[in-house]
């Protein structure tokens, strides 16, 4: 007896997740989280260089964090597509709270564990009122679920942040903190691609591709 395949004919819904370009803070290795701190003229450089690439997927629209490093990354891409920028605060950076401003090594004098925990693939609070990590992987799955829904069958392209991005990828894809974290860092103006028929999971196509320029 043969079986039968039954294949769907709907059209794939393409999610693109493009993180945003350098600032002087990211240079310097000093945690961002969801402080508004802008890109610095490499990566107005970068998101300049990765534009075409993004604008060439044609996305049917293109969604960003509301902190001005996504927004003004969103911008080069929207630009060239001739359309708007479209904020959604629920795609911001990890909420890091009084860790803002500080660089890793002052992180890892002020509390030890952090390093510990995450050398161990542990997740851990960013200071007491800030994220984890798990907290900001459910956050990104419920906020691309809703945003992805509303344009089932298009291509969305997401201006975010690199470690919303990370979690967002393995979250999307079923995955827990300890597998989405082996995904590794995303570059600045890296993106990822993920794609989805109706009723059946997203597929990771591509992850942390940079503009030629800047690879």
């Amino acid at each position: 007896m043969s079986s039968t395949v039954v294949t769907s004919t709907a059209p794939a819904t393409r999610l693109v997740l493009l993180r945003h370009g350098l600032t002087d803070w990211n240079a310097q290795g000093r945690f961002q989280g969801q402080l508004d701190i802008g890109l610095n003229d490499t990566g107005r450089s970068q998101a300049a260089a990765a534009a075409p690439h993004l604008a060439a997927l044609v996305p049917d629209v293109v969604l960003s964090s509301d902190l001005g490093r996504a927004t003004e990354t969103a911008a080069a891409v929207a630009g060239l597509l001739g359309t708007e920028v479209v904020t959604d605060p629920r795609l911001r950076e990890i909420n890091v709270g009084s860790w803002g401003g500080l660089t890793g090594a002052e992180m890892q004098q002020r509390d030890p564990g952090f390093a510990r925990a995450l050398a161990n693939g542990e997740d851990f609070r960013r200071s007491p009122e800030g994220e984890t990590a798990d907290e900001v992987g459910v956050r990104m799955r419920l906020a691309l679920t809703d945003l992805t829904a509303r344009f089932e069958g298009g291509t969305l392209m997401v201006v975010s942040h690199g470690l919303a991005i990370r979690m967002a990828c393995g979250y999307l894809l079923g995955w827990d903190f300890a597998h989405s974290w082996q995904l590794g860092p995303m570059a600045n103006c890296g993106w990822s691609v993920l794609s989805r028929r109706p009723d059946l999971p997203w597929r990771l196509e591509a992850y942390n591709r940079v503009a030629p320029d800047f690879a």
